[in-house]
């Protein structure tokens, strides 16, 4: 971050061999002696590094926070990931955060919507995530490795009879989990997932083709020489893309800008490849639409109505799901418990209340 901020600041103040800014405009600032300007350009080197320490000391004691009363799991693999519980409420629900390789901490808000004393809410890194583990072999970042890893998790901290909650990539664990470990859940929360990566990146190359063409023709240009971390590109896709199907509130809240400032880039493009709308990586063959039939516990299929997943997906999912329900928030995107959060939290407790109710009532 300093060495950005420096570049940028060094830019505002470069100087040809005259001594003037190459770049100012006003002659207000083009008289300005050198040694003023000097002493405006270390002013603000200083202003830099104070705020880049104090943003140091904030993130320090963010993560001592997390630590404190955090269960760590150990794996079968030797490595540890990061749990901690919220609340002591009766009614237990694992968050399998996005990615992959994101963190838990935009599950945050969660805390404002589940009453401590009526819920459990379980947040959890996912091993390479931020507050885990951070492994160097990509021989990890399998699907299948990480069903597993949530298996250990719920074994390691005793969980029978809970809810599952996956959002994105961890709504695709979430079904992956369902579908060999369901006996342990009371239900599942598959939000803003499809049933395959096909159906993902089709429903992504409809939503490329509604951008402008001068747009569209700028990021083919960059991805066809695979220059993904060109700044001009990052920008296209952040403005054109992700500002439109990923959260489309302005600014983007605070948890979800720290967890992708965390977001651990192998396990990214391991398994999913260089950004959303360009998927290389090794789940692109995952598939289970023909299983979803499978799924016998009660579930919600909720998702936005920009999301980058096919709100007619979500809803062919709760047709397959046999006790399903299915909540598209109309002004939602991707992060929908962001953007639409009045409709999607409203769609949790509705659904959650129903399963203890009726599990209630088979009890009687």
């Amino acid at each position: 971050m300093v060495n950005k901020m420096t570049k940028w600041i060094y830019k505002l103040t470069l100087r040809d061999g005259s001594g003037v800014w190459a770049e100012a405009k006003a002659p207000a600032v083009r008289n300005v002696s050198y040694k003023t300007k000097r002493l405006f350009f270390f002013l603000l080197m200083g202003f830099v590094n104070f705020t880049y320490a104090e943003e140091l000391m904030k993130q320090n004691e963010i993560k001592s926070s997390k630590i404190e009363n955090a269960e760590f799991v150990q794996l079968n693999n030797g490595f540890r990931v990061w749990t901690k519980r919220i609340g002591k409420g009766p009614i237990k629900i694992l968050t399998l955060h996005g990615g992959p390789g994101c963190t838990h901490e935009y599950f945050e808000c969660f805390e404002d919507f589940f009453p401590k004393d009526r819920f459990q809410i379980i947040f959890y890194d996912q091993l390479g995530s931020y507050y885990s583990d951070q492994p160097e072999d990509p021989a990890l970042w399998t699907v299948e490795r990480f069903c597993e890893e949530v298996e250990q998790v719920r074994k390691s901290l005793g969980l029978e009879n809970f809810y599952l909650y996956g959002q994105s990539w961890g709504g695709l664990l979430a079904i992956e989990y369902s579908l060999k470990y369901q006996n342990h859940l009371k239900g599942v929360i598959l939000s803003n997932i499809t049933g395959s990566v096909e159906s993902y990146i089709t429903y992504l190359n409809h939503l490329r083709s509604e951008l402008p063409r001068s747009i569209q023709e700028s990021l083919s240009a960059y991805e066809e020489k695979e220059d993904f971390l060109n700044p001009e590109y990052e920008k296209l896709m952040f403005e054109e893309v992700y500002s439109r199907h990923l959260c489309r509130l302005k600014p983007w809240p605070e948890p979800l800008v720290r967890t992708f400032s965390h977001l651990n880039s192998k396990v990214y493009q391991t398994i999913q490849g260089p950004n959303e709308f360009v998927v290389t990586g090794n789940f692109k063959s995952w598939n289970r639409w023909n299983d979803l039939h499978k799924i016998s516990i009660p579930a919600l299929v909720i998702c936005g109505r920009f999301d980058t997943m096919n709100p007619n997906d979500i809803e062919k999912m709760g047709s397959l799901i046999p006790h399903s329900t299915v909540k598209i928030c109309e002004n939602g995107s991707h992060c929908t418990l962001f953007d639409d959060q009045e409709n999607y939290f409203q769609a949790l407790h509705n659904f959650l209340a129903d399963v203890e109710k009726n599990e209630l009532a088979d009890k009687q």
